[in-house]
């Protein structure tokens, strides 16, 4: 379940943002248009969908099941080495 949720949670934010991105590209025509001719719509849903994509993968990176741990518990490293 866990590397399910991971995978298709770091798919829909790669993919957002780059969708985000290319949108904000179609609304600036390249960053060639005035000011007046940016399409405002378009802008303001690239934004929204590279928001959308970096809080998806900000919530999946954080994602643990109960029986993952906590990698500050290992007890691999010993702390003797003072």
């Amino acid at each position: 379940m866990y590397k399910t949720i991971v995978v298709f949670s770091t798919l829909i934010a790669t993919v957002g943002i780059l969708a985000g991105f290319i949108l904000i590209d179609v609304a600036t025509n390249r960053a060639q248009a005035d000011l007046a001719d940016v399409n405002i719509g378009l802008a303001i849903l690239g934004v929204g969908l590279i928001a959308i994509g970096s809080i998806t993968y900000a919530f999946s990176s954080r994602f643990r099941t109960a029986g993952m741990g906590n990698a500050k518990d290992d007890t691999d490293e010993h702390s003797d080495n003072g």
